[in-house]
């Protein structure tokens, strides 16, 4: 019903969400993901935890008990979630949270060690820890797979390596208590850059919303006509779609060194299913040796939380998309994208994004 693939399965054993007492690295979280839906499930857990990027109130949090029943029914949750996930980490806003913690042998992570969060931008030898992680990726490291002792691993200049390149987590805990055995590279990285994304997204229409109603007090109060435009406002919706396109154009994401492969085949199911162009083109194909996607452009342009922003916004991004991929802009920001994935991109969205401007086909 929700379209959810167990490819996407990824495993988290660091106590850092609801059923912490759950979590060990012998019982880890399970997460699952599609566009839109996020669900967390804990062996013997009281609950599945569920997140949804609701596209008229952010990030929404649900849990839905585990027992069977008959008429099972998701229990909307606030501050129970909202402790973590509505912090300062996020701008005080609902939304995602991916982290890396330094865990130790019980899954609690090293006190005063400090954390990473985790997105397109973040280097790789700061993924993952308190995470299992399979697949393979040459040279590539990172945290996941690994147990610290005490503080003193943390500046050991001897990191051990047998967390790298790990494809078979049986030494770790029982898989078979999992819908699969993997916790696929692959899907991390996705999750890492979808979480960003999802949260840009969320800050973005509730920062329009925001500028918009205080505009609109201004002119109540200094009886303006209704639709008078401040720059105040316009400042307000120029700067977080600004991060957002940066978002959604992958900028500043950090490269890998060797090529990354999963084990769940995650990354096949998530590329087939498009939408493609008469190509045969997607911004869901992979890359995976220099960067996440072949095409860098995010895949969530399509999602529903990003095509009911408000108008202002959205139109704001589009325009600003348009003019970095039409050449308009060439800033550093953008750099990265070579002008036939510019092109490319352009030409995809044209023929797979409904209800694009006029200005996009001209």
């Amino acid at each position: 019903m929700l379209d959810i693939p167990e490819s996407s399965q990824v495993l988290v054993f660091s106590k850092t969400s609801l059923q912490r007492s759950r979590i060990t690295p012998k019982t880890p979280r399970a997460i699952y993901f599609n566009d839109d839906i996020y669900i967390g499930f804990c062996l013997r857990g009281d609950v599945m935890e569920v997140s949804v990027a609701d596209p008229s109130l952010g990030t929404v949090f649900y849990t839905l008990d585990q027992e069977p029943t008959d008429k099972p029914r998701f229990q909307r949750q606030t501050e129970s979630c909202l402790i973590c996930h509505g912090s300062s980490a996020n701008r005080g806003l609902p939304g995602h949270l991916m982290r890396s913690v330094h865990p130790d042998r019980t899954g609690e992570p090293v006190i005063g060690s400090g954390s990473f969060r985790t997105d397109d931008t973040s280097p790789f030898e700061d993924r993952w820890g308190g995470w299992y992680v399979t697949g393979t990726h040459g040279k590539t490291n990172h945290l996941g797979n690994w147990l610290f002792r005490s503080r003193r691993d943390l500046d050991d200049p001897r990191n051990p390596t047998d967390n790298l390149n790990v494809t078979d987590l049986r030494q770790h805990f029982t898989t078979g208590m999992y819908l699969t055995p993997h916790s696929d590279l692959v899907a991390l990285c996705v999750l890492g850059h979808q979480v960003g994304v999802h949260n840009r997204i969320l800050n973005a229409t509730l920062e329009t919303r925001s500028a918009l109603y205080y505009e609109a007090e201004l002119n109540k109060a200094l009886r303006e006509p209704k639709d008078k435009r401040w720059d105040s406002a316009l400042s307000r919706i120029k700067s977080a779609g600004e991060e957002l396109v940066k978002a959604l154009l992958l900028c500043g994401e950090a490269k890998p060194d060797g090529k990354l492969e999963g084990t769940s085949g995650f990354a096949k199911e998530f590329a087939g299913r498009g939408p493609f162009d008469n190509q045969g083109r997607s911004l869901r194909q992979f890359d995976l040796t220099t960067r996440l996607f072949k095409y860098p452009c995010s895949y969530l342009i399509y999602s529903e939380a990003f095509q009911k922003m408000p108008k202002e916004m959205k139109g704001h991004v589009l325009r600003r998309l348009f003019e970095v991929l039409s050449g308009q802009d060439e800033s550093e920001a953008f750099a990265h994208i070579s002008k036939a994935d510019k092109q490319a991109i352009l030409e995809i969205l044209r023929a797979t994004l409904p209800d694009l401007p006029a200005y996009w086909r001209e």
